[in-house]
């Protein structure tokens, strides 16, 4: 095993030319003269109330190369929430810390809470070795019994989850996590998981350091006989609600919801996200094992402060009076970027650029597996939907409402992906109202007296889309469009804008007609196929019971077609295919039969999106990725962000 991983060259990804001098990691092969620390930190050294910088730090601490310079402690970073359900901007910041992360250009796994790894020649088992001294935010140290304590006592647990997360499941069955020593984990899984690494560089990878054994096992009762005990007098009707209350999960509110809970993070909860609350305050972690080249401790901004913001006008109002300090979330709408450029001197910040990894704009899922037995026929109709997709001015919606930034465009890699597969991406994207009613005609839609078409039963056809206007505001345009389009071929459509809560308990419930997102997919397939077959929970939202089928290894939700089947037994395959020629070759099996049952209906490829940062916060990359997966900014390292006076 190597004791110390050197600081590597950041290879270029050519769609993102220009991000240059990405902050390197690397491990000091030796023990680390501790450099500096925080002016506030050092006085409450001085005043006894907190261990020496050396007796926090691991020995061998993470060096972080800046991006720009060596920056200076302190100040306040200012960035904007939307509402009450908007946790993921605060992941996206502050929540990075897994065992591996992503480089800056999105093209490598680097080390990170795992200073280094080995993978077996079969990718069945992964051997992490941590960085020996990290210590939780409270000072208690973290270790393989943490991680051990994640996965087998938390994420395991059944009660907890429904079914194990498909990161950690193989074939069907569970990972298994056992210490080797203090320091070293290894995962067993059932078959080859070729792509673990690079999932567990996503936000749904963050479960082997979410849970700190000291604090969270008090909320299992594993660990606490009395839990029942204690879950009633906190007022709550189970552990489980107590558990998820005080420890939370990956992507729940209650993540930032409790001051009390350790992290790994470079800032911890000061004021928490809850009902009412106006701001969310993250304060310096004390404890962060992370360093400069200088040797000093990270983070060098005080605190973030997140303020919540009821609508993205409000938003828009602090970024252009320069209140925000670094935004790119609610605003990268292309209707915004006139007045943001246009203000550019009045709010003191530049313009970040962020280079999409999306395939599509706007994906709409028919619910193919909906309640009712007439919509589900309905919606099952591939030419149906092969009508309606023709039905479409595609150039009218990317002219009005994109400003002619997109191209048509249904699901699938990006051009640029060298798995970029025609059919798939272009099919039935040329306008034709007149073949479209043809086909409609054809298929037993017909017109009735008020212009608008039957159902073959006789009831009118109608059905409402669902879409988040807040987040999405652009999709509500877009749907107004798509409302008009089809009134032209006597379709009857609602745009049912509803608050996000809302969406996704719709989705849960198996309750929605219809439903937009913006189609993933685009540079990373492999990471997020939900519209190739119905893989996400609750991303696929055209079979969302096919999904829980296929997670739950059919304990749950509604068994799928044999073309579903076939597409989820090929997606087992190439992510435990190594050799990338083959796991393409594999893909493109999966491409072809998605495009021939024509699942989804897209509007226009993903654009690029935009955003802010204020001219006196440095070492922050102009250029970034746009991705759940490379949850921007977080892998840029905010951490290492600085102001300048």
């Amino acid at each position: 095993m190597p004791n110390e991983i050197l600081s590597r060259g950041i290879t270029r990804r050519a769609v993102l030319g220009g991000m240059a001098g990405a902050a390197a990691l690397s491990i000091a092969g030796r023990a680390f003269a501790a450099g500096s620390e925080a002016p506030a930190l050092a006085q409450l050294v001085k005043d006894g109330k907190l261990p020496p910088l050396a007796e926090r730090l691991p020995k061998k601490p993470m060096v972080v190369t800046p991006f720009e310079k060596v920056g200076t402690y302190g100040g306040t970073l200012r960035r904007g929430l939307r509402g009450s359900s908007d946790h993921n901007g605060i992941l996206r910041m502050v929540g990075n810390q897994s065992l591996v992360r992503w480089n800056l250009e999105f093209t490598a796994v680097e080390p990170n809470l795992a200073e280094s790894w080995e993978v077996s020649d079969d990718a069945t088992q992964f051997t992490f070795h941590l960085i020996e001294g990290v210590r939780w935010s409270d000072g208690h140290p973290f270790t393989a019994d943490d991680v051990v304590f994640a996965i087998e006592d938390c994420v395991k647990n059944t009660e907890l989850y429904s079914a194990t997360p498909a990161q950690l499941a193989v074939a069907g069955k569970p990972v298994t996590v056992e210490k080797i020593d203090d320091y070293t984990v290894k995962f067993t899984f059932a078959a080859a998981n070729a792509l673990y690494l690079e999932n567990l560089a996503t936000p749904l990878g963050q479960h082997p350091t979410l849970f700190p054994k000291h604090y969270c096992s008090q909320f299992l009762p594993k660990y606490n006989p009395n839990i029942a005990d204690d879950a009633k007098k906190a007022g709550v009707t189970s552990w489980t609600e107590l558990f998820r209350s005080r420890c939370g999960d990956i992507e729940i509110p209650t993540r930032w919801g409790n001051v009390d809970k350790p992290t790994l993070d470079p800032w911890v909860v000061k004021e928490p996200y809850a009902g009412g609350a106006t701001r969310v305050v993250m304060a310096r972690n004390p404890y962060f094992w992370q360093v400069d080249t200088s040797g000093n401790q990270l983070p060098y901004i005080d605190e973030i402060n997140f303020g919540i913001s009821q609508d993205v006008e409000s938003l828009m109002l602090n970024v252009i009076s320069g209140k925000i300090d670094i935004q790119e979330r609610h605003i990268s709408v292309l209707a915004n970027k006139p007045t943001l450029s246009q203000n550019m001197q009045k709010g003191d910040y530049r313009l970040l650029t962020l280079v999409p990894s999306a395939s599509q704009q706007c994906q709409i899922y028919f619910n193919i597996t909906h309640k009712d037995p007439a919509m589900r026929k309905m919606f099952a109709d591939k030419s149906f939907r092969q009508a309606l997709s023709i039905g479409l001015n595609r150039q009218e919606i990317i002219d009005i409402v994109y400003f002619g930034q997109s191209e048509p465009y249904q699901a699938g890699p990006r051009p640029t992906h060298p798995w970029y597969h025609e059919k798939y991406a272009r099919q039935f994207t040329e306008y034709d109202a007149d073949k479209a009613g043809a086909m409609l005609d054809e298929a037993g839609y017909k017109k009735g007296g008020d212009g608008f078409r039957l159902r073959p039963d006789g009831q009118k056809v109608f059905f409402s889309i669902d879409v988040i206007p807040t987040l999405y505001p652009d999709l509500v345009d877009a749907l107004e469009l798509v409302k008009a389009h089809w009134a032209q071929i006597g379709i009857d459509m609602k745009v049912n804008t509803i608050e996000r809560a809302l969406y996704y308990t719709r989705g849960d419930d198996n309750a929605h007609d219809a439903a937009v997102w913006p189609g993933p997919g685009g540079l990373d397939p492999m990471l997020d196929p939900r519209d190739f077959f119905a893989f996400h929970p609750q991303g696929s939202r055209y079979a969302i019971p096919w999904t829980l089928w296929y997670t739950s290894n059919g304990a749950r939700g509604e068994e799928p077609p044999e073309s579903q089947k076939k597409r989820m037994k090929l997606f087992d395959e190439a992510r435990s295919t190594a050799d990338l020629d083959k796991r393409g070759a594999i893909m493109k099996q999966i491409f072809d039969i998605a495009a021939e049952e024509f699942e989804t209906v897209g509007l226009c490829l993903a654009v690029g999106g935009f955003g802010i940062i204020r001219n006196n916060l440095r070492n922050v990359p102009e250029k970034e990725p746009d991705s759940w997966s490379w949850p921007n900014p977080g892998p840029a390292l905010p951490q290492q962000f600085t102001f300048t006076s």
